[in-house]
């Protein structure tokens, strides 16, 4: 069936040849067959897949997937509906208990992702709602200021507002930028201060105490989103020990994902109680979406409480990533100020860094290669995760390997 001659004067085809040839950003898909974790199958050829958000492979554990099929027959595959027509299953509301434990906060509430769980909070945080009867939410006139490099669903997520009007940015990690910012803007109104733990593309963390301080002083909300940290860090003897404890004493909001460290689908946010049973109907990504599939609501509360019971399970995946930076620093590879399992490692040149992408395939190696618009024009990096399931010989092939692509791209 060919599409109507509406469709053509948009010009998608003549975009994605372009795309295509000039930077195979897309095209069609590479098919995946069977389990995606350290090694990956890609259009019948197996890779080490260095792309895989999911570091601690937590799902491939046969007692795990047992979890999850007794979660299913429990609770069937699906919720049917959203929360507020027909009420949330018992596995929803124990895993939102056990996430408000782990952050230190009143109440949590799960979303079916993490994305949608930052749409909701800007919604729930910027909308005006006059149900009747004197029952009116009016955040109309809230401004939104933003780290600058913070993910695309919060930009999204702010992008109707008004630049300049009621959305802001303050530079990256930068705390006195934020305070100039926060005096101009300020003035006693309803602010939003948007941070991350770790963010996504450099891998830096947060410089938390230091921007919560600012919020306070400036009677600021604070949201941090939380969606690469969650279940990482955070115990004392761990890396950023001091930046979490700020966080679950002082941050007003915190949003996680459980893609990362849990390794599943899901969001969630934490805080207040009052504010978080609002969410269920300002949001609207919670009125008007269905949550998360029960048997995985049930396996993600078991993976939390198991990554809180033993704690060696995150300890000995950060001593992995602590040995594989100290590798790359050994073949010249820079990797950022701050030591997060994120690691990214800087190409600049977006043309070279499309060529590598391919160069590592040719390899054997699925690797991440972020260029604009993930990452500013001839910023482009290499985002590095390992598994805690790759082996030394995957490590291995792929540190040497990458020494044989720096010489000959000369970056």
């Amino acid at each position: 069936m060919t599409s109507s001659g509406a469709v053509d004067k948009w010009g998608f085809e003549t975009f994605a040849q372009v795309l295509e040839e000039g930077s195979g950003l897309i095209g069609e898909p590479a098919i995946v067959d069977g389990i995606t974790g350290p090694s990956i199958t890609q259009n019948g050829r197996t890779l080490t897949n260095l792309a895989s958000i999911n570091l601690l492979n937590m799902h491939q554990r046969t007692d795990l997937r047992q979890c999850f099929a007794e979660g299913a027959h429990q609770y069937g595959l699906t919720t049917g509906g959203s929360r507020m027509t027909q009420g949330v299953c018992r596995a929803h509301l124990e895993l939102e208990h056990d996430v408000s434990q782990a952050t230190g906060k009143e109440r949590a509430l799960s979303f079916a992702t993490g994305l949608l769980a930052n749409v909701g909070f800007v919604h729930a945080m910027s909308q005006d709602i006059d149900l009747g009867a004197g029952v009116r939410m009016n955040n109309s006139d809230s401004v939104f200021v933003l780290d600058r490099d913070s993910h695309w669903s919060l930009w999204k997520a702010v992008e109707g507002l008004g630049y300049g009007k009621r959305v802001f940015f303050f530079r990256h990690n930068d705390p006195d930028h934020l305070d100039r910012v926060l005096t101009k803007v300020g003035g006693g109104g309803k602010v939003v201060v948007v941070m991350e733990s770790v963010y996504s593309a450099d891998g830096s963390m947060g410089p938390i105490p230091a921007l919560l301080d600012l919020c306070e002083k400036h009677n600021a909300i604070s949201f941090v989103d939380d969606a690469n940290g969650f279940m990482i860090y955070g115990p004392a003897h761990r890396p950023f020990a001091t930046e979490y404890q700020h966080m679950r004493e002082r941050a007003d909001f915190v949003m996680m994902s459980f893609s990362k460290a849990v390794g599943l689908e899901g969001g969630a946010i934490a805080g207040p109680t009052a504010a978080v049973q609002s969410f269920e109907l300002l949001s609207g990504t919670s009125m008007f979406t269905a949550a998360m599939q029960p048997p995985t609501a049930v396996t993600a509360r078991e993976i939390i409480r198991r990554l809180s019971r033993d704690p060696e399970i995150v300890d000995s995946y950060l001593a992995k990533v602590t040995a594989f930076r100290r590798r790359l620093a050994d073949i010249g590879c820079e990797t950022g100020e701050t030591s997060t399992y994120i690691v990214s490692v800087p190409v600049d040149d977006d043309d070279i860094a499309v060529e590598m992408r391919q160069a590592f395939l040719d390899h054997g190696y699925l690797v991440p290669v972020f260029v604009y618009p993930a990452v500013k024009r001839n910023k482009a990096l290499l985002r590095l995760i390992i598994s805690d399931g790759h082996t030394e010989d995957q490590l291995d092939g792929f540190l040497s390997t990458l020494a044989t692509l720096k010489e000959q791209f000369k970056f």
